[in-house]
């Protein structure tokens, strides 16, 4: 992507270049291209860390419900398999506490 826009960006400018009238001109625009397209490369490369920043923070608090939700339920499951109910598991052993007998 970032060479992509830095290309484009000096596509056009040399383009521009090229209708100068001087060959002083065209050495000004062919210069304003290769600024033109590091900057371009930067502002890509500075957008790109600042996407991956945001989705590091999503995945964090993401990971943090889900470990929220993870230990309630958890503690949902050790008091229902204390109380005996049946289906519930232990999540110190595993074991799910059975069905009565009919």
């Amino acid at each position: 992507m970032r060479v992509r826009i830095a290309a484009l960006t000096a596509i056009a400018a040399l383009s521009l270049g090229a209708a100068a009238c001087t060959q002083s001109e065209q050495e000004q625009a062919e210069a304003d291209a290769a600024v033109a397209a590091d900057k371009a490369g930067d502002i890509a490369a500075q957008t790109g860390e600042v996407l991956e920043a945001g989705a590091m923070k999503a995945a964090q608090a993401t990971e943090e419900v889900a470990g929220k939700a993870a230990d309630k339920l958890e503690d949902n499951q050790a008091e229902a398999a204390a109380e005996g109910r049946p289906g519930a598991v232990n999540p110190a052993t595993d074991e799910r506490v059975p069905a009565p007998a009919n």
